[in-house]
Formats: structure tokens, C-alpha cells, sequence
């Protein structure tokens, strides 16, 4: 069994969707709420406020506030532990102090399990039903369909959305015994130890330009520094600036599961490189004479969507019962190693063609990168037969792959007996 996430349009009527936006903005207020009594209590008693506090206190808060009666306890306790995530992420990653949300940023509210919903559908389309708000009509399409667990609402870009997660028997793709190594890029998204590439789409690029055209007519309409408030027309702009990115959010996305298929059904041993996509995007530091140049790289990393294509990449290839690598980049070093001969030698961006010193092997760069990622994961492949355990990063750990490799060898004796 696994668990997976499907996303349902919703199509309220008018009195439904004035209802859902109301309680959106009520569970605004309670996040908000939340945030404010952990600041306080911290600045004025030097006291942390943890989770199950202020769960505790939702009862009282609902005789005070009756208008929350009706959003169900559920979802509450939901907002709140969202801002416990917020404030976990911050004393652990440092990614910042929770901030208050607007209306305007914050999306929906979650059903953490069964209680105050009930999904009316067989994966194909349906109905959605919420307690005190009545049956919601919803189209979308799932692979794979099972009993639903929770349940989110969203509103994005005008419209209501979905999301709801499923434990299901997962459909295994179709994949071949191949073995092959990845490189990710700029110039092609994809080059493959096989001498492929796959071009880079560029979906964002090819709209930029109508996106800060659009953008331009907003910022003449709102300028806070000169008073300017926003008004109406830069709503509207704002809008369609947001409409296009969807579009381009949606054409990358449909764009990644139609390459991952691709490599998938060919190959059962996939390997990687171990990106740091977060700290590759960085802001230039101060100072910096290449900013316009480092904003550019980043946009153009950011528009191939790595992080996801790898993810995808992964949970298909594990489903079709292979295997997903992705090697330690420090240690192996893809890009200025030999992939004939294992010399090494320190390569600049600008050089995009492989030419060994000591054995005269010339190829593309990202080619040969990835060729050194398949002799590498061949390499684990083999050393997987002795080993007792490994630390490596793969979806699956050198004692499962040797699993593996011994079922394939009994099954091939026993269909030779």
C-alpha cells in the first residue's frame, strides 16, 4: 500500500463559494492568532508555547468565537499545527521567523483525517461533501484510487482545488532492464551516459516577455512609497501576471511526468548526482558586479524544475520496482572526471567538451558526467553482493539492491533447470 496525493477542481455554487471564502479568512485569523500568542507570551514571560497548549485552548476559544463552531475541530487543530511546522522550521532550519498572512496568501484549510468530509467519487470525477457546507461538485482523474485520508482545500488563481490523499494498491510502470546515469543542466535538461539529450522547453523564457509587460502596467498602478494604493486595474494585472505563471507551472509540471515516463520505461537502474538546488539558486552576494548575470542563472535553473524531475524520477522508477541513485557529487566529482580512464582535472563553466590529458577520450561535457555516474552506480552494483550495509543516499539502501541481484540469479537458474 502506499499513499498518494490527488488534485480535484472544485465547482462551488455562489452561496457555497461566499461560505468557503469566509471560512478561509477565519482560519487566516486563527494562524494569525496563533502567531501572535506564541510572540507575545515568549517577549513578555520568556515562556515557549508549544502545540498541544494551544490545542487545549481551541474549546474555550470556540465558546468565545462561536463562528468557528462550524469549521469542525479537526481542521482547527490543522491551522494550528501549521504555524507549530512554521515554528519548528525556524529554530531548526533557520528559514526565517513565521510571518503573518493576508488574506490574499493564505490558500485553504486542512482535514487531517476523515472527520467533517467525505470524498463522493470512484477517482474519476464526484462530489465533494463538507460538513455545513453540503456537496461540492469536482472533476479530475485519478492513476491509482483507494480510501481517502485527508483532505485539503485550496484556492488558486481564482479557483477552488482539492487535494486529497489516498492509501492505494500503486499501478507499476513499465520499465526495461537498462542501466543509466543522469546529468542535469541549463543548456539541455537532460544528458544521458548513452550520448542523449533532452532539450530544455524553456517554458518560462518564452513567456517572460508577456509577463513583464503585464507587470509593468501593475507597478504603474500601486506604488506604496509614493501613495499610491492598489487599485482596482492593478488587481486585474496582478491577475493575469499570476494566470500566465500558472500556465507555465502547469506546462513544466505535465512536461516532467512525460520525460520521467520516458526514462522510467527504459531503465530499471537509474543514478544521479546529489543537487543542492537551494543553495545553486542563492542571491549574489553584496557587492557583486555579476548580479544581473546570477539572477539569470538562477531563473534558468529554477525553469528547468530539477528538484521536481528528480523526485518524479524517483517514485516511478521505485514503483516499476527499480532502483533510484543519487551519488555523493563532492566525493565522485562527474564533471572533471574521466569517465574511460578516472583522470581528473578541474573544468570551467565554459568549457563545454570533455578532452582527457591522459587518454585523448573527447566527448561532451554533460555526457561524459553522465557516464561516470553509470560506472559509478555499476560499480555499487557490483560491490552489492558483499556488502552488509552502505550510508549512501539512494531510494533503497547496498543490502536491498544484493536482494535484488540474488532473486534475479535463482530465478535465471531456476528457468534454466
Amino acid at each position: 500500500m502506499a499513499i498518494k496525493r490527488v488534485t480535484f477542481r472544485l465547482y462551488p455554487n455562489k452561496a457555497q463559494n461566499e461560505k468557503m471564502h469566509y471560512w478561509r479568512r477565519l482560519h487566516k485569523d486563527l494562524y494569525n492568532a496563533c502567531i501572535t500568542h506564541r510572540r507575545e507570551q515568549y517577549k513578555r514571560y520568556g515562556r515557549s508555547v508549544t502545540y498541544f497548549e494551544q490545542q487545549n485552548s481551541l474549546p474555550e476559544f470556540k465558546e468565545v468565537w462561536i463562528e468557528y463552531k462550524k469549521l469542525g475541530s479537526h481542521a482547527l487543530q490543522a491551522t494550528v499545527k501549521r504555524v507549530d511546522f512554521a515554528f519548528q522550521r525556524f529554530f531548526k532550519l533557520k528559514s526565517g521567523y513565521p510571518k503573518y498572512k493576508s488574506a490574499r496568501h493564505y490558500r485553504g484549510w486542512t482535514y487531517p483525517c476523515k472527520a467533517g468530509w467525505k470524498a463522493l467519487s470512484n477517482g474519476k470525477h464526484g462530489r465533494l461533501k463538507i460538513s455545513n457546507l453540503g456537496e461540492i461538485k469536482m472533476r479530475g482523474q485519478a492513476r491509482d484510487w483507494g480510501e481517502p485520508k485527508t483532505c485539503t482545500i485550496l484556492y488558486k488563481q481564482g479557483k477552488w482545488y482539492a487535494s486529497i490523499t489516498v492509501e492505494c494498491i500503486p499501478t507499476r510502470y513499465q520499465t526495461d532492464k537498462g542501466v543509466i546515469g543522469l546529468d542535469f543542466g541549463v543548456n539541455d535538461a537532460i544528458a544521458d551516459s548513452s550520448g542523449n539529450f533532452i532539450e530544455n522547453p524553456r517554458f518560462l523564457k518564452e513567456s517572460q516577455q508577456k509577463i513583464n509587460k503585464v507587470a509593468k502596467k501593475a507597478r504603474k498602478k500601486r506604488n506604496p512609497r509614493k501613495g499610491i494604493k492598489a487599485s482596482c486595474r492593478w488587481k486585474k494585472s496582478a491577475k493575469a501576471v499570476g494566470k500566465i505563471q500558472s500556465k507555465v507551472a502547469r506546462q513544466r509540471h505535465n512536461w516532467h511526468h512525460q520525460v520521467s515516463v520516458e526514462i522510467v520505461s527504459r531503465n530499471s537502474f537509474i543514478g544521479t548526482e546529489q543537487l543542492n538546488i537551494k543553495g545553486m539558486t542563492k542571491k549574489a552576494k553584496k557587492g557583486s558586479k555579476r548580479k544581473k548575470q546570477k539572477t539569470g542563472l538562477n531563473r534558468s535553473i529554477l525553469d528547468v524544475g530539477i528538484g521536481e524531475l528528480k523526485s518524479m524520477i524517483a517514485y516511478k522508477v521505485t514503483e516499476a520496482g527499480g532502483m533510484y541513485i543519487e551519488i555523493p557529487t563532492r566525493k565522485v566529482k562527474p564533471s572533471q572526471t574521466c569517465p574511460k580512464c578516472g583522470h581528473q582535472k578541474k573544468k570551467s563553466l565554459s568549457e563545454r567538451v570533455h578532452k582527457c590529458e591522459n587518454c585523448g577520450f573527447t566527448t561532451n561535457r554533460d555526457t561524459a558526467a553522465a557516464m561516470v555516474i553509470e560506472n559509478y552506480i555499476r560499480g555499487m552494483e557490483r560491490a552489492s553482493l558483499d556488502a552488509e550495509s552502505s550510508s549512501s543516499t539512494e531510494c533503497g539502501n547496498m543490502r536491498q539492491i544484493g536482494a535484488k541481484k540474488r532473486q534475479k540469479r535463482i530465478s535465471q537458474r531456476s528457468g534454466n533447470a
